[in-house]
């Protein structure tokens, strides 16, 4: 069975309260926010990211998109 949330007794934010709040998540970068997606990687592969981004100190996710932006200026463009 489900329970409904009763959220009658909470007031509403108000313009000045909504003006000073804050987006939660991850910042922007650059002039283009990036696009999420789901991609199936072998294991050993994802490892290897995760280890040489430890390495370097950035976020594996990072790295990955680094090294497709630079695949994609050398050999697709």
């Amino acid at each position: 069975m489900r329970r409904q949330i009763d959220f009658s007794d909470i007031p509403d934010s108000s313009a000045q309260q909504l003006k000073t709040m804050r987006r939660v998540g991850r910042p922007r970068l650059g002039d283009e926010p990036r696009q999420l997606i789901a991609i199936r990687v072998d294991p050993g592969v994802l490892n290897q990211f995760r280890k040489e981004a430890r390495r370097r100190r950035i976020g594996y996710q990072t790295l990955i998109n680094e090294v497709l932006a630079r695949h994609v200026r050398k050999d697709v463009a």
